[in-house]
């Protein structure tokens, strides 16, 4: 009894070692240039260890992206778990960019890798364009719901009109900032939370007096 659950545990260790590796060479070498030898090498592991667990390289993709994507979602129910009462648009927007900008900080190799996959055709030969999608589309509903809670003291209709108008706004500047902060590393992406916060009360506001014109 104590030997198997010795060998649960080993192979458990084994398969997040193997997790860890994958998700460092991948983010830094994309798919295509991430080798099984070169996973291999990184990871500690013999090449058998792999197929075991993950059965394919696209396996191993797939389980990356799905276990960084749960990270990455668990960080941004954490951060914005209490969010400030009262304030102003621009004030309450500050302070949800401020903190999904430090959650995107963390996890930085999970968010690199799925830039180089939007930006290839590496997902649809590897099967992940589903959980792309869903961190998109998650991802935007966080973002409707940040601009929502801004302006929560216009309404509920007008509030959710304003999301709706700017949450892809909204994040293709955090994609923008994060881009930017892998080409320029002293411009990280916290830094440039207030400027966007500043861009989205001021459009908000506009949306909100073309409603009420």
């Amino acid at each position: 009894m104590n030997n198997g659950h010795a060998g649960n545990r080993r192979g458990e260790r084994s398969r997040e070692e193997i997790l860890d590796a994958a998700s460092r060479v991948m983010a830094a070498r994309g798919y295509a240039g991430a080798s099984i030898s070169a996973l291999v090498a990184e990871a500690g592991v013999p090449k058998s260890a792999i197929y075991h667990h993950f059965h394919s390289k696209g396996g191993l993709l797939s389980a990356v992206m799905a276990r960084g994507a749960q990270g990455f979602f668990d960080g941004m129910r954490t951060a914005h778990a209490e969010p400030p009462e009262g304030g102003e648009p621009r004030d309450r927007l500050a302070w949800y960019l401020q903190r999904t900008g430090e959650v995107f900080a963390a996890n930085p190799d999970f968010l690199r890798l799925h830039m180089l996959l939007i930006l290839s055709s590496e997902a649809v030969e590897a099967e992940v364009a589903d959980i792309i999608h869903d961190v998109r589309a998650e991802g935007r509903a966080y973002m409707n719901e940040m601009i929502r809670s801004a302006f929560a003291a216009e309404g509920p209709t007008v509030a959710r009109a304003v999301a709706d108008e700017l949450d892809y706004f909204g994040i293709a500047g955090f994609d923008g900032a994060f881009i930017a902060s892998q080409a320029e590393s002293d411009r990280s992406v916290t830094s440039q939370m207030s400027r966007l916060a500043d861009a989205l009360a001021a459009l908000g506001e506009a949306v909100v007096a073309r409603i009420r014109g």
